[in-house]
């Protein structure tokens, strides 16, 4: 048993760590969350709370998410390097007259590309191109944004590759892709059709054709760009490796996700076409080293704080699966962002009924990422539509985006909660 100091040391270090991650930075200072999650980490080492044998043991790393993350993060690198996303952009919204139909296919390949591969990554790759869209079609962009960013969440929460906490939840609770696509996928589709309605009801007046005075003429059409040969090359391969990837991520028990993602990511990195470093600078290091950090954090303020509390007794929260699993959740996930609230609920979810732990894990998969479309600052995703959009010139104000992020939470919340409690699989 821990010693009320080492309680109270270890108490303080994580309330820091976790306040600078919900700011996001720490005051005075050059440090992201991937640095304050490393310096925190490293305290609870160098206060002795934890030793470096402990903090680097399979039981404080999540190794397989971590390997999991990675992996996919060289598959949708590649699939970004070889240009799908902007061939998949063109070929798609070239064809839309109307600003509704470019937002309905923003919010279809946003949500589904988000489903099956990162959706942070994603966000990245189809931000410039849906600017670029709606400004040479003379569309207002900002409806579009907002879709995209709230869509890329919306479909992630489908399967478990389509954000980390999925991951983390995934590797964890041992559910199968398959159970978890059928179980949350539709909930996902569902919320994608509520987010269109949302966005055209709040923007109607944005969402309309622009008028083209007759010396302007018609808006020019942009062709697909053409690829030289050494890109169809990469091309070809990277959706190979990416669709075989899914259809194994289906096929085969959670416990070989890591080993499929490694397996198709190994597989890219072999060839003659891209320098490895290319590939390199795609892949997210900085989420990586958060990760490693968060778990060293977490894992400590749950050996010395967390099993004092008896969890097992929370009856209040343990009987409520689905509910009030989600709201907390959802509070928590806006507090300290989606991630860290995942990993503070492993002792809740060891602790749940083995009758209701696989649709209390579901819950928490849902309610996190749901959680991430109430403000700008509720998921990485939306940071990166908003930084890319502020380059080019377009300003999306938290209050601007709030006007979409919070009555769309409440509703696919409200829509999850239902789908888990009522729906039978």
């Amino acid at each position: 048993m821990a010693t009320p100091s080492t309680v109270w040391l270890t108490a303080t270090l994580f309330i820091l760590t976790y306040a600078g991650l919900a700011l996001g930075k720490a005051p005075g200072l050059r440090m992201d969350r991937a640095g304050i999650a490393l310096v925190g980490a490293t305290l609870m080492l160098l206060a002795g709370i934890l030793s470096l044998q402990e903090a680097v043991s399979p039981q404080c790393i999540d190794y397989e998410t971590l390997l999991l993350l990675l992996g996919m993060m060289i598959v949708v690198g590649c699939l970004r390097l070889s240009g799908f996303f902007r061939l998949l952009a063109h070929w798609c919204l070239d064809r839309i007259e109307t600003p509704r139909g470019l937002l309905a296919v923003t919010i279809l390949l946003s949500g589904v590309l988000s489903a099956f591969l990162v959706n942070d990554i994603v966000c990245l790759a189809l931000t410039p191109l849906v600017l670029h869209l709606a400004r040479r079609l003379r569309f207002d962009p900002l409806p579009h944004l907002i879709g995209l960013a709230t869509a890329s969440n919306i479909g992630s929460t489908g399967t478990i590759t389509g954000n980390p906490q999925n991951m983390i939840i995934g590797i964890q609770s041992h559910i199968s892709y398959l159970r978890f696509a059928a179980r949350l996928f539709p909930v996902a589709a569902l919320g994608l059709v509520v987010n269109y309605f949302i966005i055209v009801f709040i923007y109607r007046r944005r969402l309309v054709p622009p008028k083209i005075v007759d010396v302007v003429g018609p808006i020019p059409r942009e062709p697909l760009p053409p690829l030289r040969r050494a890109h169809r090359w990469l091309l070809g391969k990277s959706v190979l490796a990416a669709l075989t990837t899914v259809v194994l991520f289906f096929a085969l028990p959670s416990q070989c996700l890591p080993l499929i993602a490694l397996g198709a990511a190994s597989f890219l990195l072999v060839g003659r076409i891209v320098r490895p470093e290319k590939i390199y600078r795609q892949i997210d290091w900085s989420l990586l080293m958060m990760f490693a950090g968060l778990f060293v954090v977490v894992h400590a303020f749950r050996l010395h704080v967390v099993a004092r509390w008896g969890i097992e007794d929370w009856t209040w929260l343990l009987n409520h699966p689905v509910d009030l699993l989600s709201g907390v959740s959802a509070a928590l996930s806006n507090l300290v962002s989606n991630v860290p609230a995942v990993l503070l609920f492993g002792p809740v979810m060891q602790a749940m009924p083995a009758a209701h732990q696989e649709t209390a894990w579901l819950a928490l998969a849902m309610s996190s990422t749901f959680a991430g479309n109430l403000t700008v600052l509720g998921s990485v995703a939306n940071l990166i539509v908003v930084e890319n959009a502020r380059r080019e010139g377009v300003s999306i104000s938290f209050g601007e985006y709030c006007k979409v992020g919070v009555p769309l939470t409440l509703l696919t919340l409200a829509l999850g909660i239902a789908w888990l409690k009522f729906v039978p699989y």
